[in-house]
């Protein structure tokens, strides 16, 4: 029994995911694809994803039912086709996950669309989202901590996302200072109390007790998730070292964590030699 007919909505935003201007099918591939199944092609007048939902609009009113534009989607997403490619592969695998639980699918690894857990709001879409990707949008992950492990998290590879996410944090440590290094030593120089009670980047205006454990502990924190995560990761072969996706969903909350206080962070005296080395 085929599908009941999908809402505009819905055709608007598959053909947002598969005909967008940097990761979408090129007009060419969309026009190959159309030709095959036997789709009007508006023509490629008109901009990639306008094309296309013009495109699944006359083809669902002819049918009466969505059957066509899954073929479509199918056919777009046969692992064949991103030999090479597999973080392109998972980028449009989630998008299109994100709007086709809306009507109770999704798109399995083997490209073809199954029947999924489906959702009514937002909140319920992101949840029921299987990515780690849409995950940790989900739980307002800090940018940085994305920005710096995106493309590791399309290739389902959570060793180096790990390794990836780890550094977001040096590295901004590194241009808020001013210092360089690296580790336990960057830590020290930038975030330690050291003889003069104050750091060189601060979380809070330090002036009591508790002000300067929470600072000490601050610097411990991000201490030991260089000793848990950055060090064992860089250094063990990946073979040798599993990172679940449990594991990383955490590493990745502690580290939103710590960008968050950064923040709100106070630079009370930028470094001026450049250097965590005394």
């Amino acid at each position: 029994m085929p599908e009941p007919a999908w809402k505009l909505a819905t055709l608007t935003a598959v053909a947002q995911v598969l005909g967008a201007t940097q990761d979408g099918l090129n007009g060419y591939q969309i026009g190959q694809l159309l030709g095959r199944l036997n789709m009007e092609d508006p023509g490629a007048g008109l901009t990639k994803w306008k094309r296309l939902e013009e495109a699944f609009v006359r083809r669902q009113n002819i049918d009466g039912h969505p059957q066509r534009i899954i073929t479509f989607i199918q056919h777009a997403m046969d692992p064949t086709n991103y030999v090479g490619r597999p973080e392109l592969f998972t980028l449009r695998q989630d998008q299109l996950d994100e709007v086709l639980t809306f009507v109770g699918l999704r798109i399995e690894d083997t490209g073809v669309v199954h029947r999924g857990t489906k959702s009514s709001t937002l909140d319920e879409a992101s949840r029921n989202a299987t990515s780690l990707r849409a995950e940790l949008r989900r739980r307002d992950t800090h940018g940085e901590v994305l920005r710096y492990c995106t493309m590791e998290l399309l290739k389902k590879n959570n060793f180096h996302a790990s390794l990836e996410a780890t550094k977001s944090v040096f590295e901004r440590i590194r241009q808020m200072s001013g210092l360089s290094g690296d580790g336990a030593a960057l830590i020290d120089a930038a975030l330690c109390l050291g003889k003069s009670g104050t750091p060189v980047i601060a979380i809070n205006d330090l002036t009591s007790q508790t002000d300067r454990d929470e600072q000490t502990g601050f610097a411990n924190l991000i201490k030991g998730l260089f000793g848990m995560f950055r060090n064992p990761v860089a250094h063990d072969p990946r073979a040798l070292r599993t990172v679940t996706d449990t594991q990383l969903l955490e590493l990745a909350t502690a580290l939103s964590l710590v960008h968050h206080r950064l923040d709100a962070a106070t630079v009370t005296h930028p470094s001026t030699s450049h250097s965590s080395s005394t």
